[in-house]
């Protein structure tokens, strides 16, 4: 899994799987869900992410080892 936040553009992009992205859905307008062919989530992007999330603070709970 992989969280990036891109400050230029004020965007998060969370990556929960490195698959090959084949369908992507607007959920709304600053919204973006990537699926995979078997329908699994890959990647969700937030535009706008500081009005519309905490992206300044980071928690990370229950690593698999």
């Amino acid at each position: 899994m992989k969280v990036k936040y891109f400050p230029d553009t004020d965007t998060l992009y969370i990556e929960f799987r490195d698959s090959d992205i084949a369908e992507t859905r607007d959920l709304d307008e600053n919204t973006i869900l990537d699926l995979d062919a078997d329908g699994n989530v890959c990647a969700i992007t937030f535009e706008h992410a500081s009005e519309r999330t905490d992206v300044h603070h980071l928690t990370v709970e229950g690593i698999a080892a």
